[in-house]
């Protein structure tokens, strides 16, 4: 029997085939530039905080601000995310991933530059509401994207990467709110937050391809499978593997409240609800709650730092062994490690140790809400997925919403930081027990044409273990031209 020659510039030392190297390229644009989409997500979500004390002292530059208001203007950024992200599960299924993300990087940056420009308190709210809807539309959009481009058996880890842009945006703007804030003042650090519209936009434009998965759901299978040999992203029909048969063919939200996905969807919005309060209460109280330890305001802050440090490398390590060892046990892991070192914060540990346990609760907070995005994506079937990558980000965020209240009620009861830290830690545990409730869901993948067929065989979707899933019918591997 004749093989077929090497394809032109394959290498004898790499196993991967011309289209498992295509894939493989595919996705790392695909996950480049998503994930710098929610660097600048969080970046805005975090430099109202770096910039709030300038705008508080000084009435000269949006006008008198007294605390009430300034908490009102920075929950209505969240509020904007909630309803961008809901809101994109409307829209998700039926427009494509591409689309969203380019529409919602320009909102986003059109209404950081605007926000900069403000000179009234109004004004100023106005638009942080307004640019939270673009950055919703982000948050929900990407994973719902990367679960279509990433190779099977490492979605968890593109997931991780992906969404620990937030944590890593957040670094940023602490970093460059310590820097640059007095020589370029807060308008200039939102105009840098402005500035995907310059370079990310276009290199989008250009480089962020439409799922082909997702032109086959709309029956646009020429455009798919042309698609399909562009990127090298293998064409598959998804169906829910259950007793009942295969998947209700509805789309959006419809399919997500549907009887198949209904328990999975409510458990998984209880979920990233509890990250979400977690992430959002310890990230606005943390150094407060330090400060009633007796620890100066250095010190404080570096516990802050070392939080989201920790969800950014332990979020990225949890997703390896999410990828092997399946993403629910790993999350309910994590949750698990998170409310044992909260609880663990409250002894008189020296404070290198107290470092080491924030750490590992940044892995069990925001580290895990990564895991949970990239959980619920792989969830799934592709004509629900948005819905339900956007269901789950926009409920979370009403536990974002509640995290810094949560905090706020506390310290207005005179309830110290021991306290505190026993309470989120009590929602990390609840967060554990929803994540193991949640039914196990698995994917049969179908090959849609013979060219894909043999190379996705046995291929899991979700990356859990599991037994292997083989097309129903046997495809040959096509024969050499003569």
């Amino acid at each position: 029997m004749t093989l077929p020659s090497p394809a032109p510039g394959s290498t004898s030392h790499d196993p991967r085939t011309p289209n498992e190297r295509k894939e493989r390229r595919t996705a790392n644009w695909v996950a480049a530039i998503v994930c710098m989409a929610l660097v600048f997500d969080g970046f805005d979500l975090t430099i109202y905080g770096a910039v709030l004390s300038t705008l508080l002292d000084d009435p000269g530059q949006i006008g008198t601000l007294d605390a009430a208001a300034a908490g009102t203007l920075g929950s209505l950024a969240l509020i904007g995310v909630l309803v961008g992200s809901l809101t994109c599960g409307f829209l998700g299924d039926h427009f494509g991933r591409r689309r969203l993300i380019l529409g919602g990087i320009a909102w986003f940056s059109v209404g950081m530059f605007i926000t900069a420009l403000t000179t009234t308190v109004p004004a100023f709210g106005a638009m942080r509401l307004l640019t939270g809807l673009g950055l919703g539309v982000i948050l929900a959009t990407a994973g719902a994207a990367m679960a279509e481009f990433a190779p099977a058996g490492r979605r968890n880890f593109y997931n991780a990467v992906v969404y620990s842009g937030i944590p890593a945006g957040g670094v940023i703007a602490a970093l460059l709110g310590i820097l640059l804030l007095e020589p370029l003042g807060w308008r200039g650090l939102f105009m840098l937050g402005a500035t995907p519209l310059l370079f990310l936009l276009p290199l989008a434009w250009f480089k962020l391809p439409e799922s082909p998965r997702w032109l086959l759901s709309r029956g646009r299978t020429e455009q798919a499978h042309a698609a399909s040999a562009q990127t090298g992203i293998p064409l598959l029909e998804e169906q829910v593997v259950q007793q009942e048969g295969a998947a209700p063919a509805r789309r959006g939200f419809a399919a997500i409240f549907s009887r198949r996905f209904l328990v999975a969807t409510i458990l998984l919005g209880f979920m990233s609800f509890s990250g979400l309060l977690l992430t959002y209460g310890l990230n606005t109280w943390l150094p407060r709650i330090m400060e009633g330890y007796g620890f100066g305001t250095n010190y404080s802050l570096s516990f802050l730092l070392i939080l989201n440090c920790g969800a950014v490398l332990g979020g990225i390590i949890a997703s390896t062994a999410a990828d092997r060892l399946g993403a629910q046990r790993i999350v309910a892991t994590t949750f698990v490690l998170a409310a044992i070192t909260l609880v663990l914060m409250t002894f008189a540990f020296p404070a290198p140790v107290l470092f080491l346990f924030i750490a590992v609760a940044g892995v069990g907070t925001l580290g895990t809400q990564v895991l949970i995005y990239g959980f619920s994506s792989n969830y799934y079937t592709t004509n629900a997925r948005a819905a339900g990558v956007s269901w789950v980000a926009g409920f979370g965020r009403i536990g974002g919403v509640l995290g810094p209240l949560v905090g706020g009620w506390l310290a207005a009861l005179g309830i110290g930081g021991g306290s505190a830290f026993y309470i989120f830690g009590g929602v990390a545990l609840f967060g554990a027990l929803v994540t193991l409730a949640v039914p196990r869901q698995r994917t049969l993948e179908r090959a849609a044409c013979p060219a894909v067929a043999s190379a996705m065989a046995g291929a899991p979707d979700d990356g859990r273990p599991g037994p292997t899933v083989r097309p129903a019918q046997p495809v040959q591997p096509a024969q050499p031209t003569q």
